[in-house]
């Protein structure tokens, strides 16, 4: 039995460990989550579950628990050309991108670089796996009690060399596809004819705060493996792994309806009784049902208060506390309700998307797909085509 180190626990290990038991539950809960946009939700549940298998074997390297587990030894290395395709895919499913096959080109770089670890690691005897520990956090061997055991190695030595820029490859792929991502985002802004950091596209928001974690994931990751030689800084990149893992989680919480279903301490002070809200909710009903303001693209909560007679503060307050919807959801589940008609009538069969968000009163296609998908599970073609 080759030497081995003691277990190490300290503050690392317990936020890696709070961040791996996370980043399961969270994906867990987008994966089997059957409301909103379901295509995207499983994309980024599979990422959490990447996130999850990656932290995991960082900490079993970080505390030394590798060592009773060497068959484990870079188990999710392959994950490493996961995280930029599945968070580019997230975001453009996100913003309502409809699914193709080829999409899945996307993960080809994943898929030969697990067949290379097949072929040249995974199966491989004891010593092999030992050694690639201990090169990897233990000072190549050097280590005063450690030393490297002595292995075969059947195939060519440049062959073995590839897995040395792991760490290179990667790097070029997430620089690409965030050079990419930020593309596509500055395309949709232009497409909605709104500034690039405008707060007026919750969905585009989002997206774009994906995008710059991304972005600064990658400088963590340079200025980690520029301060560390081998893995022996990769806690510092668990540690921001995390941190995102739980800025989701509170996310999550902060736009759950759980916290808002009563809005108590909002409105205390309101001046809105029970007789006003009952009789502006009917006029609201009815003016939505019978004059369609919401297909106008400049539909807007002041307009909407001006026609019924009540300020805006009161309408928002109707909305939360009767509907438990905002503007935005609300104007939404009308515009998006028109268009399940216009798309399902035979006679307007011939008529383009595009059309069809305009005249429910989007200005663009992209916030529509967007829309349509959060609301209905499937995008404007599908639900046409169903």
């Amino acid at each position: 039995m080759p030497p081995i180190l003691s277990p190490k626990i300290d503050i690392y290990a317990l936020w890696m460990f709070l961040g791996i038991i996370q980043a399961f539950f969270l994906a867990y809960f987008f994966i089997f989550n059957k409301r909103g946009n379901t295509l995207a939700n499983c994309y980024l549940g599979i990422l959490l579950i990447v996130f999850g298998l990656c932290l995991t074997e960082i900490l079993l390297c970080y505390t030394n628990y590798m060592f009773s587990v060497i068959h484990l030894i870079d188990f999710s290395e392959a994950g490493n050309f996961l995280f930029a395709p599945l968070i580019y895919l997230y975001h453009r499913y996100y913003l309502g991108r409809s699914f193709s096959p080829k999409d899945f080109w996307h993960f080809a770089p994943f898929v030969i670089y697990l067949i290379y670890l097949f072929a040249t690691f995974y199966l491989r005897e004891f010593p092999v796996k030992y050694n690639a520990y201990l090169n990897a956090y233990h000072n190549g061997g050097n280590h005063p009690e450690l030393k490297l055991l002595s292995a075969e190695y059947n195939l060519p030595a440049y062959i073995y060399r590839i897995r040395g820029f792991v760490n290179e490859m990667m790097l070029v792929q997430m620089f690409i596809y965030i050079v990419v991502g930020f593309a596509a985002l500055v395309t949709e802004a232009k497409a909605e004819k709104m500034p690039f950091w405008s707060d007026q596209n919750p969905a585009f928001v989002w997206c774009r705060r994906g995008q710059i974690y991304s972005l600064v994931a990658v400088v963590v990751f340079i200025l980690v493996k520029l301060l560390h030689h081998n893995d022996l800084g990769d806690h510092f990149i668990a540690a921001y792994l995390t941190l995102i893992i739980y800025a989701l989680s509170f996310t999550l919480m902060k736009q759950s309806a759980f916290f808002y279903q009563k809005n108590v301490k909002k409105y205390e002070k309101s001046s809105l009784t029970n007789e006003i809200q009952e009789n502006t909710l009917a006029k609201l009903r009815n003016l939505m049902d019978t004059e369609k303001p919401f297909l106008n693209p400049n539909f807007s909560l002041p307009n909407l208060s001006k026609r019924l007679s009540v300020s805006p503060h009161h309408l928002s307050q109707i909305l939360n506390e009767s509907l438990e919807q905002s503007f935005f959801d609300f104007t939404a589940q009308y515009r998006i309700g028109e268009a399940k008609q216009i798309l399902k009538n035979p006679e307007t069969q011939s008529i383009k998307i595009e059309e069809v968000a305009e005249m429910v009163g989007y200005n663009s296609k992209s916030a529509f797909n967007t829309a349509f998908k959060k609301l209905t599970g499937k995008t404007p073609s599908e639900f046409r085509n169903a």
